[in-house]
């Protein structure tokens, strides 16, 4: 039970008796409960600041100054544990065990830049939004041998509590990030790669080729959206593979749930997925004039839906030289590499087509204007022009062994244009990924899997 220091302050009753009421005293920590609450509001931390004869004022985390009637104390005030004052490092701990106590501890190990915390053998990860010299090889070396409870909460502590217990039990481990968009999944997750990476102390091509698998991914499957400026706009399953001794043999990564939908149209201050604006940034001129691009984003409509401009610190071309580094290692083909930059390209041009209304035989019907950009598109994707527009403006329907094409009318050419580029990019997609798997993936090796 906890005792706090407080004086008795002489309050009238109802039957006009004089009463006594129990207050804190000025520096002592106490939880405050708003009178009126949302669905949402929960109790507050506070410390008392000065007491008067008929109020208290105290502050609370956010730094607000609160004033409050003593007569009220006793309801809207409670003390507050030493432990949640100065805040631990497993919850399990925590002696006001409620969401509020929870979330103060949570704030009070975060302003030291204490950014992970335990509840129990789970590690909650608060996403600091700045770069911190906690992942440097000392620190691998700290968490290499060490059980889960020996050093303070960090990442590399759980990758070490399943590695070790996996390599002692020989049976498959899991760790599961989730989080909303922001909370650092994707960085988590490449921690966890880099420790797994480290255990057997030494830097094996196989491990270069899984570290080298997630720039890639990133760079196609992740974009800026209002609340993280790196989300991954697709779900992952990595499965590592281990031999008896603990040292990676080999990895399958599973991809699912893509946003196809970003590929042609973006929310307000959002960015299409970064590939298309690291390409034009990082493309020589050579390069861009033979997929006839230009080097601007806002020449391209599904790059401007959204209204954002490219990230200057992010959408480099040291970050396209990078990716490209990344896939020679997982060994794809120069000729492939230039297959992926044409239909990136052709995706470009395809969203840049415009059409014309027309009526045929009293249907509405469309015609595509930008006839160069469909020329250019098609050599891209090396198809016939021709097919492709007549693809893009007329609608085949087959029924009792007989076929019949109708016109389509803008509204419906456009919605076809926008899906075949988004069918374009999911299966470029999904390509990468098997191809990634090619390069990564041993599946003759005997091995325990993590």
């Amino acid at each position: 039970v906890l005792c706090c220091k407080t004086r008795a302050e002489p309050t009238k009753g109802r039957s006009g008796e004089m009463s006594r009421t129990v207050v804190p005293l000025p520096g002592e920590y106490v939880w405050y409960d708003p009178a009126l609450r949302g669905e949402f509001d929960i109790p507050v931390g506070a410390q008392v600041m000065a007491v008067t004869t008929d109020s208290l004022v105290f502050r609370t985390g956010e730094g607000e100054d609160v004033s409050l009637p003593l007569v009220d104390a006793e309801t809207r005030l409670k003390s507050m544990h030493q432990n949640s004052i100065e805040g631990v490092d497993d919850m399990i701990n925590l002696h006001d065990v409620h969401e509020a106590g929870i979330i103060r501890n949570l704030r009070v190990r975060f302003a030291r830049d204490e950014i992970y915390t335990y509840t129990g053998t789970i590690l909650v990860a608060m996403n600091p939004n700045k770069r911190m010299s906690i992942y440097g090889l000392e620190h691998v070396q700290r968490y290499r041998a060490a059980k889960l409870t020996d050093q303070s909460p960090h990442i590399y502590a759980i990758a070490n509590a399943a590695h070790s217990k996996m390599v002692k039990t020989k049976s498959d481990q899991c760790i599961i990030t989730s989080g909303e968009s922001g909370a650092g999944k994707t960085e988590s997750t490449k921690l966890i790669l880099q420790f797994l990476a480290a255990q057997s102390g030494k830097h094996s091509w196989i491990e270069q080729q899984i570290l080298d698998a997630n720039p890639v991914l990133e760079a196609f499957g992740n974009a800026k959206t209002v609340r993280n400026y790196n989300s991954s706009r697709f779900g992952k399953y990595i499965d590592i593979h281990f031999d008896e001794s603990g040292a990676i043999q080999g990895a399958k990564v599973e991809q699912y749930l893509l946003e196809k939908s970003r590929v042609v149209t973006q929310n307000e201050n959002e960015l299409n997925y970064h590939v298309f604006y690291c390409m034009l940034a990082g493309l020589s001129e050579n390069e861009l004039a033979t997929l006839h691009l230009l080097p601007h984003a806002e020449e391209y409509q599904y790059l401007t839906e959204g209204s954002c401009p490219p990230l200057v610190s992010l959408h480099t071309q040291e970050e396209w030289q990078g990716i490209c580094r990344a896939m020679k290692v997982l060994m794809f083909t120069e000729d492939e590499m230039q297959n992926v930059r044409s239909l990136l390209a052709a995706i470009l041009h395809i969203g840049n087509l415009r059409f014309r209304a027309l009526e045929i035989s009293g249907l509405d019907a469309s015609e595509i204007i930008s006839q160069d950009t469909c020329r250019i598109a098609a050599d891209l994707l090396q198809v016939d022009e021709g097919g492709l527009k007549q693809w893009f403006t007329y609608r085949s329907t087959s029924a009792h062994r007989e076929t019949s094409v109708s016109p389509l009318s803008v509204k419906q050419a456009e919605d076809v244009r926008d899906a075949f580029a988004k069918g374009i990019y999911s299966h470029l997609f999904q390509w990468i990924n098997e191809k990634i798997n090619w390069s990564i993936h041993r599946p003759e090796v005997c091995c325990e899997r993590f």
